[in-house]
């Protein structure tokens, strides 16, 4: 994804999203240090308020950061050529400014890789294969390190929501059905910007996560932005040092509506190029996603139909990448959960 002149860049980014810049940067982003005793009702604190947080003191070494952003880097710069070998993504593998199937498109190039070993994506397989063996290494050391902090992260959870038993919502990650997956997204500088009439170029566009969790981590090039509950946008400092959890649409409706998946977008940079990681957490495809019980107080009704992680998963891929993907699950009598 290399663009050499200032018409060519524009041409590339006529089908892609613009926005009003948006100045406020956001100071109020929680911060949980894992290994503080009162994680538990931080964590849930920060996902009842923003579905959103910063972690820190997460235990994970740097050093994975730093090769993985290395190897990630090294394949981004490939030629073109080489890079399209690994796609297009049928969802797994390569894809550049096309995301998903449905007409949405952003300033990113991205590989979708399987976190699975019990199932076998053939572009995942094409990926490894035309990249050297340090980059597989690389990317297994970081996944591994991540799912284990994970799984501490949503005990955590449990613990601080005081569901029964505590391994709820791990027991799907852990599951070796887990359908899980890890996502590099790279966004290339674009240096005429200016040129879009002080309008901001959209990297990624709106959404929320469909899965459990996200677990995102990036270089030090800003671009990340959340929707706070009054509508107003606001950037999100980076960090390349720690980690940014995203509640899911899964996590939502297994709440009963108590915690909130957090909508986020990226937009682009124009001098320096953004580099993100984001492990996926998601349950079995057969499992069933309703709220839990020991979540209900007596009385309480659930605002969702419930329904499997497939169905929901067939659905979202069918929509766009900013529908509210919830509400075709929400219940029409008794109040709905909203956006």
């Amino acid at each position: 994804m290399v663009v050499h002149s200032q018409s060519a860049a524009l041409d590339h980014c006529s089908l892609i999203k613009t926005c009003k810049p948006t100045t406020s940067v956001f100071k109020g982003i929680p911060v949980v240090d894992l290994r503080d005793p009162e994680a538990k009702t931080l964590i849930v604190k920060a996902c009842e308020e923003y579905g959103f947080f910063k972690l820190v003191n997460h235990g994970v070494p740097m050093e994975f950061f730093t090769r993985l952003e290395a190897e990630a880097l090294k394949f981004f710069n490939l030629p073109q050529s080489d890079k399209d070998k690994a796609g297009p993504p049928d969802p797994f593998g390569y894809g550049v400014k096309k995301i998903g199937s449905n007409g949405d498109v952003g300033w990113v190039e991205y590989l979708l890789l399987n976190t699975n070993p019990q199932i076998t994506s053939l572009k995942s397989l094409t990926v490894f294969r035309e990249t050297p063996e340090i980059f597989r290494s690389a990317v297994n050391d970081y996944i591994q390190a991540v799912k284990r902090m994970t799984f501490e992260v949503v005990e955590l959870m449990a613990d601080g929501l005081k569901i029964e038993p505590r391994d709820a919502l791990s027991r799907l990650l852990r599951d070796e059905k887990s359908d899980s997956c890890f996502r590099l997204n790279h966004y290339p500088p674009c240096p005429e910007l200016q040129a879009l009439g002080g309008r901001n170029l959209i990297g990624f566009g709106e959404h929320t996560d469909p899965q459990i969790i996200s677990v995102l981590r990036s270089n030090n090039t800003s671009g990340l932005q959340i929707c706070l509950r009054d509508k107003t946008w606001v950037s999100v400092p980076p960090d390349q040092t720690s980690f940014f959890i995203n509640v899911g649409d899964a996590l939502q409706v297994m709440t009963n509506g108590r915690l909130r998946s957090v909508r986020h977008r990226v937009l682009a940079e124009s001098m320096r190029s953004r580099v993100s990681m984001i492990y996926f957490g998601g349950p079995p495809l057969s499992e069933k996603i309703a709220p839990l019980a020991s979540l209900m107080a007596k009385g309480e009704e659930s605002l969702y139909e419930e329904f499997t992680w497939w169905e929901y998963k067939t659905s979202a891929y069918k929509s766009r990448l900013g529908d509210y993907r919830l509400g075709l699950f929400e219940k029409k009598t008794g109040g709905a959960a909203g956006q």
